[in-house]
């Protein structure tokens, strides 16, 4: 079981760092995703990558890894109006990738799936 939650943890950490670094790299397909009625979406795009990288960085040491993993849950929840907002507005492209009804779904259902991935982390 520790080899599977090690593999477990260093995916989640390359993960959410990769994520993280993309709202940087390519800001404009995350920008456009973000709901009208929330204000400054180029601010919370990158409020959202800067989160996502620190929360990787922190799931690495043992110390932190519990408040990573909770403010990760938390960013999930804080990002569901965007998943929402996807689904309502399908298919459309963010960036180079077009996001059909079906993968929209997908990202929605996948969001209490990456929450129960961190909880199990939390300690």
């Amino acid at each position: 079981m520790r080899i599977l939650k090690n593999v477990s943890i260093a995916v989640l950490v390359v993960g959410y760092f990769i994520a993280g670094a993309n709202h940087f790299i390519h800001p404009q397909g995350y920008i456009l995703i973000i709901p009208s009625y929330l204000p400054a979406p180029v601010i919370l795009n990158y409020l959202a990558g800067f989160f996502e990288v620190l929360f990787a960085l922190m799931l690495i040491r043992p110390k932190t890894r519990k408040v990573a993993s909770y403010g990760i849950i938390l960013m999930l929840v804080a990002f569901l109006p965007v998943h929402i907002t996807m689904l309502q507005n399908s298919p459309l492209k963010v960036g180079d990738l077009w996001v059909t009804h079906a993968i929209a779904w997908v990202r929605l259902a996948l969001q209490p799936v990456l929450m129960l991935w961190a909880w199990w982390h939390r300690e």
